[in-house]
């Protein structure tokens, strides 16, 4: 989903305007990111908690060489989902393996055959030899492929 998908969503839920709903979800937005920026921590009861953490300098390979490369420390933001979140999402899973179950224990459905194509013809073998320069089973140069239907006429 999108922001713009999300604007969407909460204009046409509470009224407002799209205009209007994007900019009070950018404004959250800029929150949450000014506040990890000065507190380095923002708790949001019910969905979860945004945290700047430092990751320390290590040794790291470049997986196209092989060679060693050394990464620098650097702030990464992490995000620990709240009760709420975490209930939903495993509600998902559980749904998901009922389904899983249902359908393992229903006999396979037969779907209709698939619409095939019919085989292609091969012309028959030419019992003249190849001209030098040809593969067998090419058209020789100068020949004429003359495979249309009867009653329609070919014009080059």
């Amino acid at each position: 989903m999108t922001k713009k998908e999300i604007v969407k969503v909460i204009s046409e839920e509470i009224g407002l305007t799209q205009l209007k709903t994007k900019e009070i979800v950018q404004k959250t937005f800029d929150a949450i990111v000014d506040t990890l920026v000065t507190d380095k921590r923002i708790e949001l009861r019910n969905f979860g908690v945004f945290e700047v953490k430092k990751r320390a300098a290590r040794k790291a390979r470049n997986p196209r060489t092989g060679e060693r490369v050394d990464v620098e420390e650097k702030y990464v933001v992490t995000f620990k989902p709240g009760k709420e979140m975490e209930k939903r999402v495993r509600d998902l899973e559980e749904e998901a393996a009922k389904l899983k179950a249902a359908a393992a224990s229903q006999p396979p459905v037969s779907s209709p055959p698939a619409a095939s194509t019919p085989p292609q013809q091969t012309p028959p073998p030419s019992s003249a030899p190849p001209s030098p320069g040809t593969t067998p089973g090419s058209p020789q140069v100068g020949s004429y492929n003359n495979s249309y239907p009867s009653g329609t006429q070919h014009t080059p």
